[in-house]
């Protein structure tokens, strides 16, 4: 390898690695099942480093990425013909943006909102995949529990206002020794 192949090589690492958990989270925001998001985010890197003698140093590597992820999460959802797609390009593009977002806050309340799932009983944890992670709608979900829609709403307005109570102690420390319950 000539030295400056070696550089390059280098340099692409180095980067990728200092915006690994940023770009990790942000593909993981836009695809709802682990195993297609972690596909999807190894494409993202072999395309990133086949155009990084593309990429001109000194600018943003991590928006750089982020717009190679995001055309690879297009690509797959159109190639997904079997597949319910609830979200329009221009939504999921939002989506991104947020992501990106919240990806770029400190990872304090991110912990705290995997904590409190994780405190929630399971049926709980299993109506908020439904409806938040499967984009399940509420007649399908009333229906598959035998309830009527107006109780799994209310089910999830309660289960949200609970995390939201979770994510204010966890915040602000309160939540330190507390029973592993919500």
């Amino acid at each position: 390898m000539q030295p400056a192949e070696s550089d390059r090589t280098t340099e692409f690492l180095q980067l990728l690695n200092a915006h690994d958990r940023a770009l990790t989270l942000y593909v993981y925001g836009l695809v709802p099942r682990d195993s297609e998001a972690e596909d999807l985010l190894q494409q993202t890197k072999m395309l990133l480093w086949r155009h990084f003698d593309e990429f001109e140093l000194g600018t943003n590597f991590l928006a750089w990425a982020r717009k190679t992820a995001f055309h690879q999460v297009l690509s797959h959802r159109r190639k997904q013909k079997r597949a319910h797609v609830a979200l329009s390009d221009e939504a999921l593009e939002a989506l991104g943006e947020a992501v990106a977002q919240l990806a770029a806050e400190p990872s304090e309340r991110h912990e705290a909102l995997r904590d409190c799932l994780a405190r929630l009983p399971e049926e709980h944890r299993r109506l908020i995949r439904w409806r938040y992670f499967d984009d399940t709608d509420i007649r399908a979900m009333a229906e598959d529990m035998g309830k009527t829609e107006t109780a799994v709403y209310r089910a999830l307005s309660r289960i949200r206002m609970t995390l939201q109570e979770c994510l204010e102690r966890h915040l602000n420390d309160e939540w330190k020794g507390a029973p592993r319950h919500v």
